[in-house]
């Protein structure tokens, strides 16, 4: 194991050229990625903190997730110093509006040995909470040797996570094994983290925080102000966080909408800023007289295309649209959170590709909350029947709040463990 973890640090070290070009690549469309290079490298001023609690969030989507489970922490171990990393810019953008100045954040470096080192001499975690399964071998055996324990929080791991491991799955083993304890968000999650080789006396399944999120105060109000712009009587679905090789086929969809509903608005919302701006042109070359929220602040009443180019608003636009499509679902990407959309009560549709929500997404489908749509054509034709069926709409709706309710509980139990995990008293 030493030997393989020797190779896989190597491999790592030369592939940091290869990452850096990517990050600068990225950057082109979204400059954050541009700046504080070093702190992936564990350089940052020592901000002298002792004995704290470190929360791992990869991106805006796992930080969402994490919130009111680092609210919880929050008030459970008060007094103590908080860290939250993030590993995207627009994740480190949520956290600081979440949080501000009430933790400490940075980036988390890459997995070498030396970054890892010294970003965990500047932080001195006394605790880690990692949400998901972000798998790291030297993170993990750096955290082991040092006596930090790491708990796996709201963990998944899909059957295609699982076999992608290839070559480095001995050491994946080794790492999930050092873990204190793995909080899983399903039997079928806990099943494969076992397979992958985490201890079944050290893992409980506990539900998916996401269950847990707070829908914020005043957003029907924020809805009802976004439709007195845009049009209050006319038909409006949102594509949410969407990529590059779905957009066509959202458009697509719309256009068929557009035969039967010649009012109706399409918001898009682009899983990632870089798109943002290749949607707009993408739009506009459909035909559709397009709109975006940083330019233009609300959509008109002529408005067919609107593009949410901004982040942490797309719980308001799910709150003024009648029916929300989750991308990721149309390709092997896996699908994303279709749990915002069903706690704003809205009529959820999804794709034929949904394995990073596999649970969720057949829970809130058997519940008469959510449909499958296989492609573009399915996905126009099933927003226009829903459009003019407002009685279904209102059914799936009260189906999506109930499911939601009835799932919530899994933040005080991940609490709880790590409570357990902190005294020393758990399994």
């Amino acid at each position: 194991m030493f030997l393989l973890r020797a190779l896989y640090t190597l491999i790592m070290y030369l592939l940091t050229p290869v990452i850096l070009y990517r990050l600068a690549w990225r950057g082109i469309g979204y400059r954050d990625y541009w700046g504080r290079w070093r702190e992936r490298f564990g350089f940052f001023a020592d901000p002298d903190l002792r004995d704290t609690i470190w929360v791992h969030a990869v991106s805006v989507g796992e930080m969402n997730a994490a919130a009111p489970l680092i609210e919880a922490l929050m008030k459970r171990f008060e007094g103590r110093r908080f860290v939250v990393t993030t590993v995207t810019p627009t994740g480190s953008a949520r956290v600081q509006k979440l949080f501000g100045q009430r933790v400490f954040h940075v980036y988390l470096p890459y997995d070498l040995t030396a970054s890892i080192r010294r970003f965990l001499d500047r932080i001195n975690p006394s605790l880690a909470v990692v949400m998901e399964t972000e798998i790291w071998p030297n993170l993990y055996y750096e955290c082991a040797r040092r006596r930090i324990p790491i708990v796996l929080a709201n963990a998944r791991l899909s059957e295609r996570s699982l076999n992608g491991y290839g070559p480095v799955r001995p050491l994946a083993r080794e790492a999930i094994r050092s873990v204190a304890f793995v909080a899983a968000q399903s039997q079928q999650d806990a099943v494969r983290l076992g397979q992958l080789g985490a201890r079944p006396t050290h893992m409980r399944v506990v539900g998916n925080v996401k269950f847990d999120m707070r829908v914020p105060n005043g957003l029907d109000r924020i809805g009802k102000v976004l439709r007195e712009y845009w049009g209050e009587s006319r038909p409006v679905w949102i594509a949410a966080s969407t990529h590059e090789a779905e957009e066509a086929a959202v458009l697509e969809a719309h256009t068929r909408v557009l035969r039967r509903f010649p009012e109706a608005l399409l918001v898009i919302a682009p899983r990632h800023p870089e798109r943002f701006q290749p949607v707009i042109k993408l739009c506009r070359g459909y035909g559709l007289r397009t709109l975006s929220r940083s330019e233009d602040t609300v959509a008109h009443l002529d408005t067919q295309a609107f593009v949410d180019d901004t982040m942490g608003e797309l719980l308001n636009f799910f709150a003024a649209a009648e029916v929300a499509f989750v991308a990721g679902s149309f390709e092997r990407i896996g699908g994303h959170n279709v749990l915002e959309p069903a706690a704003v009560g809205k009529p959820v549709l999804v794709g034929p590709h949904t394995f990073n929500f596999a649970e969720v997404t057949e829970n809130l489908i058997s519940d008469g909350a959510a449909l499958r749509v296989q492609n573009a054509v399915e996905l126009g034709d099933t927003v226009s029947r829903l459009i003019g069926d407002p009685a279904t709409r209102h059914r799936m709706s009260a189906n999506a709040l109930a499911a939601v309710e009835r799932e919530r509980g899994a933040v005080t139990r991940c609490v709880e463990i790590v409570a357990a995990v902190m005294a020393g008293t758990a399994p």
